[in-house]
């Protein structure tokens, strides 16, 4: 992608001087997250030159800039997925642009299904680890040494730290949370019994995005990157059930209200 073209265009519509103290990644129909943002401004996908957009039900496909808890945020307000025929390229802009506008701390949510046989549909999962089942990797290619290091670490992807923090304030609300490791897939078919039966012996949750973000983010020297899934639907593999898009879509959109308090919650806390 040209990210020249792209900041340069962004900046025009949205402001020379942004000031981005967290950008977020709604997940599929968690885009109200964004809706809260206060004197904001928005501008669609489709307005960037180059741009994907996304064609996901429950992702709008736009940025939204502006003020929420006391703090400057970007949000993309819908994200893009390798399953959608993007390259991993294209998957991961949203992350190198705000590296490219200088953010340093990142939120991303997702929907995704549960693994572990304690979780409840509905459940909020903060990410303490990923593993990478996509088979891509978004750092494969040459290597640009202004954007990060060949070979960076991934042992502690997501930020520990804030982790506990969202464990607590959860917690301290009455919001249903738990904690584990996201597994990411490429889909966008469903997951089989079988495979859904072997994968609960490595993971908690499962889900088609989210790992290339944070791959690329760590590649960038994000300060704080913190994950968080909703728990949409069961997918431990013990039953057999007709999985739909407009399902999770639902039970994303019923658990919306606990993850935007969370969220407010958070970026409150933070200094």
């Amino acid at each position: 992608m040209n990210y020249e073209e792209t900041i340069a265009s962004i900046k025009s519509h949205l402001g020379d001087n942004l000031n981005i103290d967290y950008g977020i990644i709604c997940g599929t129909g968690l885009g109200p997250i964004a809706d809260e943002i206060e004197d904001s401004v928005a501008l669609s996908y489709s307005e960037i030159p180059g741009y994907p957009t996304s064609s996901v039900k429950g992702h709008a496909g736009r940025l939204v800039y502006g003020t929420l808890q006391g703090k400057k945020v970007l949000a993309f307000q819908g994200r893009f997925h390798y399953y959608e025929g993007y390259s991993i390229d294209q998957v991961v802009s949203p992350v190198r642009t705000l590296q490219l506008l200088g953010a340093r701390r990142l939120i991303v949510t997702n929907a995704a299904g549960g693994l572990n046989r304690q979780f409840k549909v509905g459940d909020l999962m903060v990410i303490e680890d990923h593993i990478n089942f996509m088979f891509q990797n978004p750092l494969i290619g040459p290597n640009d040494e202004s954007l990060g290091l060949r070979f960076p670490d991934m042992s502690q992807p997501y930020s520990r730290e804030a982790g506990d923090q969202l464990i607590h304030l959860a917690r301290e609300q009455g919001i249903p949370i738990q904690r584990g490791v996201y597994m990411g897939v490429t889909g966008p078919s469903y997951e089989t019994r079988a495979e859904l039966r072997a994968f609960a012996r490595m993971a908690d949750a499962i889900g088609m995005s989210t790992v290339p973000e944070v791959i690329t983010a760590v590649h960038g020297s994000f300060e704080t990157i913190v994950g968080i899934s909703v728990i949409t639907n069961m997918a431990t593999g013990e039953d057999v059930h007709e999985e739909s898009h407009s399902a999770v879509v639902d039970a994303a959109n019923k658990a919306t209200p606990n993850m935007v308090q969370l969220v407010r919650s958070y970026l409150k806390s933070q200094s």
